[in-house]
């Protein structure tokens, strides 16, 4: 069994214009000071990271890496949520998710779509050049509309929104499979990809792709009322990254999973800061662990209640005191006696 790794940090709910999370040589000390070892790096803000050039320079990619190991931190994935989401984007969300693309893109949902696959390409090559081997996306969504069957959904559409969104993906996939780098879909809401039934769909419509891959993380999964745990052990050989994320859905009369328009203070189902929420950690990491996850767990911070600054300063004892050291030997080893096929026969009973 190897040993998960950690505690590193999504940076992508910290980064601002304001010091020290506007600069890359100042947010990854503020980690660092936080207890943090690794960071999950965003790629939407050129003043952190430039996406682009990483993917074309590897001097960049050393100025990078030599800067977070000057402040003790490494780099633990890149992210492309943002760039992920517009991959596949139904009409109707057009107008909310121009919001993830640079402005001369606005209104022009084609033209922002070749800039997503563009970007998820240059995240390819830029984690190659950083050696990484695990990177984080969303998937976008043709079909979350139709996610309620009402009215019925006829037959086959089901079937050829994946075949369009495994159309769109398949070459992003085999320009990770050539980076050497495994695509970690974050199974969430809002995604054509939201839970382990559409993960399959998914990865059937791209002839089991090695590189498609799943990020874990258990609030959604809470806010789904979906068995996370149960989620480990039917999909743990796809499960490639972790992000460490608490939350809570405690239905009323009045409201449940879907929420009723509440913001988030009012829904039941809400993310909290570690150890605020209903996830059983000690569950996930034991089983993580067992399964021979040897990736990062990545705290990703958000909180309806809780400070961000709070939230950060807890998160890293949270996870450093969840990670196992996996052991070298059976606990009963000491009761053992030695071995041998001839004395097996004779515990079983059986004459030569």
């Amino acid at each position: 069994m190897s040993a998960i790794k950690g505690p590193a940090i999504f940076l992508a709910q910290f980064v601002s214009d304001k010091a020290p999370f506007n600069k890359l040589d100042t947010i990854v000390k503020w980690a660092a000071d936080n207890g943090y070892k690794g960071i999950q790096m965003p790629t939407g803000n050129d003043d952190i990271f430039n996406l682009e050039l990483a993917a074309n320079s590897q001097d960049y990619c050393d100025e990078v890496m030599g800067i977070c190991r000057e402040a003790g931190i490494e780099i633990t994935e890149l992210s492309t949520h943002l760039q992920g989401q517009l991959v596949a984007v139904h009409p109707a969300y057009d107008e909310l998710f121009d919001n993830f693309a640079p402005k001369h893109l606005h209104g022009k949902p084609q033209e922002r779509t070749e800039w997503a696959i563009e970007q998820l390409k240059f995240a390819a090559k830029a984690s190659e050049r950083l050696g990484l081997k695990a990177h984080a996306t969303f998937s976008g969504a043709l079909l979350w509309h139709l996610v309620y069957p009402w009215p019925q959904r006829p037959a086959g559409l089901v079937e050829q929104g994946f075949a369009e969104l495994a159309k769109r993906w398949k070459p992003i996939l085999d320009a990770f499979d050539e980076a050497g780098v495994d695509v970690c879909y974050e199974i969430h809401p809002g995604e054509d990809l939201h839970d382990g039934a559409t993960f399959e769909r998914f990865l059937k419509a791209v002839d089991n792709h090695p590189r498609a891959n799943i990020l874990f993380d258990p609030s959604h999964f809470v806010l789904q009322q979906l068995d996370y745990l149960d989620f480990i052990d039917r999909y743990h050989d796809r499960i490639k990254m972790f992000h460490v994320k608490d939350a809570e859905f405690n239905a009323t009369g009045r409201s449940g999973v879907y929420g009723g328009y509440e913001d988030w203070k009012e829904r039941p189902g809400r993310f909290r800061s570690l150890g605020d929420g209903q996830v059983d950690f000690k569950g996930i990491f034991s089983k993580l662990t067992q399964y021979g996850f040897d990736g990062w767990a990545v705290l990703e911070w958000e909180c309806c209640l809780k400070d961000s600054a709070q939230g950060a300063a807890e998160g890293a004892p949270f996870i450093a005191s969840h990670i196992i050291e996996p052991t070298k030997y059976a606990f009963d080893d000491f009761a053992g006696a030695e071995a041998s096929e001839e004395r097996n026969r004779r515990i079983l009973g059986l004459k030569d």
